[in-house]
C-alpha cells in the first residue's frame, strides 16, 4: 500500500517538474511577449487531442462541470498567472503562489472534511518560506493588482483541485483532461485577442518546437498525470507537489542558462524539498486526509444521467 502510494506521488510529481521547464522553453523558443498565446496554443490543441483520441464528450452534468473546472485549473489560472507575471518581478509572484498548499488545505477541509492537521500548516508555511529563498530578490517592488491576481490565481487553482476530488467523472481520465484543456483554452482565446492582438503570421522552427512541447508534454502528458493523481491522493498532497516548479525552473536556470545559485537559494530549495517530504508522509496507523480509498468507499460515486 505505502509503496503503492509512493509510485503514485512520485508519477504525479512529474507533472510539477515538468511545468517548471515552462520558463526555459519560452525565453529560448517562443516569440517574446505572447505568454497567453503560449497558453492558448499549450492547452486547446491538447485539450481537442486528447478528444479526438478518446472520442468522448461530456455528458449530463459534465458539459457544465468541465466548462468550471476547465475554467478554474487552466483559463482563469492562466490568465491570473500572466497578470501577475507582468506586473510583479518574478519571485514575488512564485512566493504569492506558494500559499496554494495552505488555501487548498483548508478548502478540503471544508468542503471534502478532510483533517487539517498541524504538521500541513506547518510544512505549508514551510513551502511558502522556502520559495522566497529560492526565488525571492532583495528590493523587488510591490504592485496591488499584481498581488492580487497572484493570491487569486492561487485560490482558483486551490478551488478547482478541490473541486476535481469531489467531482469524480465517470468517463476514462484521459477524456477527462482533454474536456478541461479545451474549455479554459477556448476561454483563453478572447482574453488573448484583446490583450496581445492576433497571433503572428510567421513562426520559426524554434518556435513551433517550443509549441509543440508545451502542448504534448507539457500540457497533454503532464494534466492527465496531474489529474490522475488527484484521482488516488488528496487535494493537499497534490498541491503540495506544485512547489517542485520553482525548485526545478531555478536549477534549470543554474544549469542550463548559467545563473547564478547562492547558498541561500540552495538552502531554500532544501527547504521546499523538506516540506514535500513531510506533506506527504504520515503517521503510522492514522488514517486522516490521506486515505481516499476509505473516503470513496463511504461515499459512492453519484451516478451521472445522461
Amino acid at each position: 500500500m505505502l509503496r503503492h502510494r509512493l509510485a503514485v506521488v512520485l508519477v504525479t510529481a512529474l507533472a510539477p517538474a515538468v511545468w517548471g521547464t515552462t520558463y526555459l522553453v519560452t525565453t529560448e523558443l517562443l516569440p517574446p511577449h505572447r505568454p497567453l498565446l503560449a497558453a492558448v496554443l499549450r492547452c486547446l490543441p491538447a485539450g481537442l487531442l486528447l478528444i479526438a483520441l478518446t472520442r468522448r464528450l461530456p455528458q449530463g452534468t459534465w458539459w457544465w462541470r468541465a466548462l468550471i473546472l476547465g475554467a478554474l485549473n487552466i483559463g482563469a489560472f492562466q490568465a491570473l498567472l500572466f497578470i501577475a507575471a507582468y506586473r510583479l518581478p518574478g519571485g514575488i509572484a512564485a512566493t504569492v503562489g506558494a500559499v496554494q498548499p495552505l488555501i487548498t488545505a483548508g478548502l478540503s477541509a471544508a468542503v471534502l472534511g478532510d483533517r487539517l492537521t498541524l504538521r500541513t500548516v506547518l510544512s505549508g508555511i514551510a513551502g511558502v518560506a522556502g520559495v522566497s529563498l529560492l526565488v525571492l530578490r532583495a528590493g523587488a517592488k510591490l504592485d496591488a493588482l499584481g498581488l492580487a491576481a497572484a493570491l487569486g490565481g492561487a485560490v482558483v487553482m486551490a478551488v478547482g483541485v478541490v473541486l476535481s476530488k469531489r467531482w469524480v467523472s465517470p468517463a476514462p481520465l484521459l477524456a477527462t483532461t482533454g474536456w478541461q484543456l479545451t474549455a479554459g483554452g477556448l476561454l483563453l482565446v478572447p482574453a488573448t485577442l484583446l490583450t496581445e492582438g492576433a497571433p503572428p503570421t510567421h513562426y520559426t522552427a524554434a518556435n513551433l518546437l517550443g509549441y509543440a512541447y508545451l502542448c504534448l508534454i507539457g500540457a497533454a502528458v503532464t494534466y492527465a498525470l496531474w489529474f490522475r493523481g488527484l484521482r488516488a491522493l488528496t487535494p493537499t498532497s497534490v498541491s503540495f507537489l506544485a512547489l517542485l516548479s520553482p525548485v526545478v525552473a531555478t536549477v534549470i536556470g543554474w544549469l542550463a542558462l548559467g545563473q547564478d545559485l547562492s547558498p541561500l537559494q540552495a538552502f531554500g530549495a532544501l527547504v521546499v524539498l523538506g516540506s514535500l517530504v513531510v506533506a506527504q508522509t504520515r503517521r503510522p496507523g492514522t488514517t486522516g486526509p490521506s486515505a481516499p480509498v476509505a473516503r470513496s468507499a463511504a461515499a459512492p460515486p453519484v451516478r451521472e444521467h445522461a
